[in-house]
C-alpha cells in the first residue's frame, strides 16, 4: 500500500521555504523592491500559497524575523535571560550576544532590511515592535526589576528607560555603523550605564 504524503510535514516545508526566501530577497534587494512574486519564486512554490497564509509581504517578513531570532535563539542554546546574581556580568552576557548576532552576515543584512523596513512602513513596524521587540524588552526589565528588588538598584530606577540607554546605543552604532561593534563596547556601555546612571549599588 503506498504511502499517503503527509500534507502537514510538506505545509512546513513550504512555510519555512518562503520565510527563508523573504529573508534572503530582502537582503539582495530590500524591501521596496521585495515582492510576493519574487518570494514564491525563490521558494518555488505559487503566489496562491503565500497569500493562504500572509495578507502582504509585511505579514511575510514579520514571520520571518520570528522564525529569524528564533533560530539565533536556539543555535545559542537560549535558555532565558541569566540571573547570577551579578547583574553587570548578565548584561554583558546579552548584550555580547548581541554583539556576536550583529556581526553575523547570516543575520546582518536581513535584519537591517527589517529594521529598515520598519521605519517606512507603519503597519510592519508597529507588528515587528509588538511581536519581537517588546518580548526582548521584557525580558531586560525583569532582570532589571529583580535587581532593583534586591537593591542593587536606586528604588526610583525607571526600568524602561534603563533598558533603551543599554539598548539604544547598541543599536545605533550598528545601524550607522559609527565604529565597530564589539564586545569591549557592550562591557563599557554596561559599566556606564550601571555605574554613572543608575547609581548601581555595591554589596
Amino acid at each position: 500500500m503506498p504511502k499517503i504524503p503527509d500534507a502537514t510535514r510538506r505545509s512546513d516545508r513550504s512555510r519555512r521555504a518562503i520565510l527563508d526566501a523573504a529573508l534572503a530577497l530582502v537582503g539582495e534587494v530590500g524591501y521596496n523592491k521585495l515582492t510576493i512574486e519574487a518570494i514564491a519564486a525563490r521558494a518555488g512554490v505559487g503566489k496562491q500559497t503565500i497569500y493562504r497564509w500572509w495578507p502582504s509581504k509585511a505579514a511575510v517578513l514579520l514571520d520571518a524575523s520570528l522564525a529569524l531570532a528564533g533560530d539565533a535563539e536556539t543555535e545559542a542554546e537560549w535558555t532565558g535571560f541569566p540571573d547570577t546574581g551579578d547583574l553587570a556580568a548578565d548584561l554583558k552576557h546579552v548584550l555580547r550576544a548581541t554583539v556576536d548576532e550583529f556581526n553575523d552576515e547570516k543575520y546582518e543584512a536581513p535584519a537591517r532590511a527589517l529594521t529598515a523596513a520598519g521605519a517606512t512602513d507603519p503597519e510592519l513596524g508597529a507588528r515587528f515592535t509588538e511581536k519581537l521587540l517588546e518580548p526582548q524588552f521584557a525580558l531586560y526589565e525583569a532582570r532589571l526589576h529583580t535587581a532593583r528588588e534586591a537593591g542593587q538598584l536606586a528604588p526610583d530606577t525607571d526600568l524602561r528607560l534603563a533598558v533603551e540607554m543599554l539598548v539604544g546605543p547598541l543599536t545605533y552604532r550598528w545601524l550607522l555603523r559609527t565604529a565597530p561593534l564589539t564586545h569591549a563596547y557592550t562591557d563599557a556601555l554596561v559599566d556606564r550605564v550601571l555605574g554613572g546612571v543608575l547609581s548601581i549599588r555595591p554589596d
